[in-house]
C-alpha cells in the first residue's frame, strides 16, 4: 500500500521537474539580436594601417558604463589599394585617368566626357571646367589651391574646378579609435544626421600624443555632420579593415553649389587637409572577408563594435529587412550593418550598440 501510494507522488514531481527544464530553455530564448554576440576581431585589421599594435584599454561608452575597447591608432593611408585618381587632365582623357562621382543613387565615372558634359548632366550653363581650344580641364595644382576650393566659403575665384587634393599635401596624419570588443545594445537605436553638427571625433576623443589627434568636433572642413540631439555621438560611422574612415556623406551639395566638383577615387574615398585620406561610399575595393554561405562579404567595423557589410549578397541582391540603422540580425553574424548602395553618398544610418567615448 505504501510503495503504490509513493508511486502515485512520483508523477507530479517528474511533471514538475519537465515542466521547470521547458520554463527554463523558453527563458533562453530572447529576443533573436541577443541570441548571438560577436566580438571585434583585432586580426581582421591590416598591419600595414597601424601606428601601433591594437591594444584593450577601459573606456566609458555612450551609455555612461565603462568597457573594455580596443585602441586603433591607423594612420588613414590604405595599404591595400592606391589613391587616386581623382580629376582627370583633359576633356579625352578615359575613365582610367579619373574618380568617380555619386549623384542620385547612381556611380559615374568621372572622365573628360562627363566634365565636358557637366553642364548637360546639371541643366546649368554656368559649367565650363576645361579651356574649350585645349580640352584642359581646370583643376586645383597646389595644397593651397586644395585647401581654398575645399572650403565651405570658397571664392568665386575657384568656380568651375575639379578639386584634387593629393596624398602629398598631407604628411604624416595619424588617428586614434576606440571599438568595444564586445557590443553593447542600446536601449535606443542611435541616428545619424547627415547634416552640421556632432560631436568628437568617432571612436572616442583622440589620445593627446599624436600629431594629427583626428578631425575636429565639427567633423571637419567638409561639414561633415553627427547627430541631431547628441552631441558626443559620432560623427563619422566605422572603419575598414585598412584602417581608413567610413565618413559621414560628402556635403554634395556644396561642392556643386560652388560650381567645384571634388571626385571620389574608385575606392570611394578622397582626402582633406584635416583628415586625410576617407571613404564615402564603399565600392568593393578594400579588404573584405567573404563569406560561405552566399551572404554579402565583410568590409569593417562600426563605431560600436557591430561589423559592417557589403550592400548586396553573392548574387548581387540588396537585402530587405534591415532597419532604420540598416542593420539585422542572423545567427551566423549576430546583429550588423549593410551599407547603403555606393550612389547613395551613404554607409549606415546609425548605431544599434553603445560608442566608446
Amino acid at each position: 500500500m505504501i510503495k503504490h501510494h509513493l508511486k502515485i507522488l512520483a508523477i507530479p514531481v517528474l511533471l514538475f521537474i519537465f515542466t521547470g527544464c521547458k520554463d527554463k530553455k523558453s527563458n533562453t530564448n530572447t529576443t533573436a539580436d541577443t541570441e548571438v554576440t560577436i566580438s571585434v576581431k583585432k586580426e581582421n585589421f591590416l598591419s600595414g594601417g597601424l601606428v601601433e599594435p591594437i591594444s584593450i584599454v577601459s573606456r566609458e561608452l555612450s551609455d555612461g558604463s565603462t568597457a573594455d575597447c580596443y585602441k586603433i591608432v591607423v594612420t588613414s593611408t590604405p595599404t591595400d589599394h592606391e589613391m587616386g585618381p581623382w580629376c582627370p587632365g583633359n576633356i579625352s582623357d578615359d575613365a582610367s585617368a579619373g574618380g568617380i562621382w555619386l549623384e542620385d543613387g547612381k556611380v559615374y565615372d568621372v572622365d573628360g566626357e562627363f566634365v565636358k558634359n557637366l553642364s548637360t548632366f546639371y541643366d546649368d550653363d554656368t559649367w565650363m571646367m576645361y579651356n574649350s581650344e585645349t580640352g584642359e580641364i581646370t583643376k586645383t595644382s597646389s595644397k593651397q589651391e586644395c585647401e581654398d576650393a575645399a572650403n565651405p566659403n570658397v571664392g568665386e575665384e575657384y568656380e568651375n574646378f575639379c578639386v584634387e587634393c593629393l596624398p602629398s599635401y598631407i604628411g604624416d596624419i595619424t588617428h586614434t579609435y576606440y571599438i568595444p570588443v564586445t557590443p553593447k545594445k542600446a536601449a535606443k537605436p542611435y541616428a545619424f544626421s547627415n547634416g552640421p553638427g556632432g560631436g568628437p571625433p568617432p571612436g572616442g576623443r583622440p589620445d593627446d600624443g599624436h600629431e594629427r589627434p583626428g578631425p575636429p568636433p565639427n567633423g571637419g572642413p567638409e561639414g561633415h555632420g553627427g547627430p541631431n540631439g547628441n552631441s558626443t555621438m559620432p560623427s563619422n560611422r566605422g572603419l575598414a579593415f585598412n584602417g581608413v574612415i567610413f565618413n559621414a556623406p560628402a556635403p554634395v551639395d556644396a561642392i556643386l553649389g560652388a560650381y567645384t566638383l571634388a571626385p571620389f577615387d574608385d575606392a570611394g574615398g578622397h582626402i582633406n587637409l584635416n583628415e586625410g585620406y576617407h571613404y564615402h561610399a564603399a565600392t568593393g575595393v578594400s579588404k573584405k572577408i567573404e563569406q560561405s554561405d552566399n551572404h554579402a562579404a565583410m568590409i569593417g567595423y562600426a563605431f560600436d563594435g557591430y561589423g559592417i557589410f557589403g550592400n548586396t549578397d553573392a548574387e548581387g541582391k540588396a537585402y530587405t529587412d534591415l532597419d532604420d540603422s540598416r542593420g539585422h540580425y542572423d545567427e551566423i553574424r549576430g546583429y550588423h550593418y549593410h551599407v547603403d548602395n555606393a550612389g547613395n553618398n551613404n554607409f549606415i544610418d546609425g548605431l544599434r550598440g553603445e560608442y566608446a567615448l
